[in-house]
Order: structure tokens, then sequence, then C-alpha cells
């Protein structure tokens, strides 16, 4: 079976939490997925040693230490112990060259992780003119669009460069650093989507596509899935 590691967030009264539908989106007969708590970042690299995948979930905002960065005004809540347990995973994902599907705050660890940052707040610090990024629709509903490279790996996964998208946040991906590159972004220039340059499936997208039923976010999770077969069947080989 093939074992994917969903990170979770931490949420009130000490517990963890990740979204039913994140474990609903990778589950399958030959899938068994691991729901992974928030510890000692020094333990982040053997989870990825034991996983074929990971997929980093969204959740509240990041800490901008991370990047260097005092607090902007409206940062919101903050996890410390979330950041830095998947910061530890992301650079061990990125190092062991496991596939990665990152969703929203996923995407944006995925993204410092490698050496870039991330606008704090959208609305204030975004220096044009912004659609609505904080949709007031169904979480299902695609309300803007997002344009992509016809090189990117997304592109040829879903069979399309422009996907319709749900939005749901007020941070995002600003500057981006090599192995990773921008491949997707809204009408308005915001990042959408980011991928390694080389490697079959490190992806990072800001919408949350566990919540879609249509059939691109289908064709996302599959295509994040049989890139977590192709490498447990050549690390076998190996």
């Amino acid at each position: 079976m093939l074992t994917i590691g969903i990170t979770s967030s931490i949420v009130d009264a000490g517990r963890l939490s990740t979204a039913l539908d994140n474990i609903a989106a990778i589950n399958g007969k030959q899938v068994l997925p691991f729901v992974l708590p928030n510890i000692e970042p020094t333990k982040a690299w053997s989870y990825v040693k034991q996983l074929d995948g990971v997929l980093m979930t969204g959740g509240g905002d990041i800490n901008p230490t991370l990047f260097h960065e005092d607090p902007h005004p409206q940062l919101g809540s903050i996890t410390p112990e979330r950041d830095l347990f998947e910061m530890a995973l992301a650079k061990a994902a990125l190092a062991e060259e496991k596939p990665v599907l990152a969703i929203c705050r996923g995407m944006q660890i995925l993204n410092i992780a490698a050496g870039g940052d991330m606008y704090q707040d959208l609305p204030s610090q975004f220096q044009s003119e912004l659609i609505q990024h904080q949709q007031r629709a169904p979480r299902e509903y695609g309300s803007h669009q997002v344009q992509m490279k016809d090189s990117s790996i997304l592109a040829s996964i879903v069979g399309t460069q422009t996907m319709f998208v749900n939005s749901f946040h007020h941070q995002a991906v600003r500057q981006v650093s090599s192995p990773l590159a921008v491949v997707g972004w809204t009408n308005d220039g915001v990042i959408e989507v980011i991928e390694h340059e080389t490697h079959p499936f490190q992806v990072g997208v800001q919408w949350h596509p566990e919540n879609m039923k249509d059939e691109h976010s289908k064709k996302l999770f599959q295509g994040f899935l049989k890139a977590c077969e192709s490498w447990r069947s050549r690390s076998k080989a190996n």
C-alpha cells in the first residue's frame, strides 16, 4: 500500500485536527493515510523516510520569523509548533525527492522551506488591485480563474491551462526560489501554482482542491497518487 502523510492543524484545547476532505481526497484501496503530529522537528525526516508522499494541508497563518520578518499588524493567530515541524517536513521531502502536494498554507510552507517568502497580509501588502481571495461562497465553488503555463506539470495533468478554483486566504507566496518555480497565477497576478523545476511531482496550489468536486481537482489528486506509486516502484527497484 502507498503510505501518504497528511499534515495537521493545532486547534483549541491542544488538539490536532485535519479536515476529513483531506483524507477522503487520497484515500483508496491501495492507500494508507497517516495524519502527522506536530512534534519535534527532528523527527520530521524519519517520517518522510517512511512515506511514499506528503500532503501538506491548509490552515492558519505562518510565523514570519521563518522568513526573517517582524509580524505585520494584520497577521492572524500562529502555531509555532506546527510551523517548525512542517518546515522540517518540507525540507526533508525536498531533499529526499518525495512527491508532495502542498495546499494553500502548505504551498506557502513549501516555498519558505526552499528559500522563498510570502505576503503576511495580501490585501495590505500587494501592490496592485486584487480580486476577491476570501470568497463568500460555498467551499466547493470555483470563484476565480487560475492561468497556468502550458509546460507545467499541473496543466498536463488536468488537461487545460485555465481552471476555476476556490479561494480562502489572506496570505500568499511572494518570492519563489529555485528549485521551485511559478507556473500559475490569478488574473490579478497573485501566485497560485508553484512546482519543482525538475521533480515529477512537487506541486503547490493556493486553493483547496480537497473541497471541490470537479474533474480537474480529481485529476490533481490522481496525479499526486500516481507520482507516489512511481516513486515507490523506483525505490523498490533500487
